[in-house]
């Protein structure tokens, strides 16, 4: 069987490039894309982002993309949402300004309580895994990993939690609901620990597309 198709959402913000390459590296098949047939096509969706939210929400939306990538998600499509992607996965942010993501995980965004330390977090931290999770099997349950981030998610449901850090505060790192998964870190820039996080997911895209 061929390597698995992952849909890596181009809404003009992010890293992109980057994610393309790491996953290709684990032997999935990337597609940098803003085509929705391309992306309801695809084995798994990838959205990443670097910058603003209510920019990030402008972009997806204009686009028409927002719609589709909560699409995906309803229909059981593995996602998985990197650093800024994984913020726009909740309800709310009050970056720059109130702002509606999209709602595929219940809670909010915040600015990251630094308790005095220099905002942007950037650097490595260790994320402790909080439960068991196919997108971190293969991980220890203490790995560092690459953040760079000024802002943190409050899940109104504490179920899903997956993984912890800290930074002045003790803020969620990782997030998982079923298909849906989210990581504040940046993997593509966490060098093996990040490489094997992307293979795992590309290995969850691989099992449902055996399913369906």
């Amino acid at each position: 069987m061929s390597a698995p198709t992952i849909a890596i959402v181009n809404y003009g913000m992010g890293n992109r490039r980057s994610v393309e390459k790491a996953f290709a590296h684990v032997g999935a098949r990337p597609l940098l894309t803003s085509d929705h047939d391309e992306i309801r096509a695809a084995d798994g969706v990838v959205v990443p982002g670097v910058g603003a939210f209510p920019r990030a929400m402008e972009h997806l939306r204009a686009l028409g993309l927002d719609a589709v990538v909560v699409e995906r998600a309803e229909a059981g499509v593995p996602l998985l949402g990197i650093c800024l992607g994984m913020q726009l996965l909740f309800e709310r942010s009050v970056e720059v300004e109130p702002c509606e993501g999209l709602g595929l995980l219940r809670g909010d965004v915040r600015p990251l309580a630094a308790g005095g330390l220099r905002v942007p977090h950037i650097g490595w931290n260790v994320v402790r895994f909080e439960r068991a999770c196919r997108l971190t099997a293969a991980l220890p349950a203490e790995t560092a990993f690459y953040h760079v981030h000024s802002y943190a998610v409050h899940p109104a449901d504490a179920d899903d939690v997956l993984g912890m850090a800290e930074y002045g505060e003790r803020f969620v790192s990782a997030v998982a609901r079923e298909n849906v998964y989210g990581v504040q870190f940046h993997p593509e820039k966490s060098s093996t620990a990040g490489l094997r996080l992307l293979a795992s997911f590309s290995a969850a895209c691989d099992r449902e597309r055996a399913v369906a």
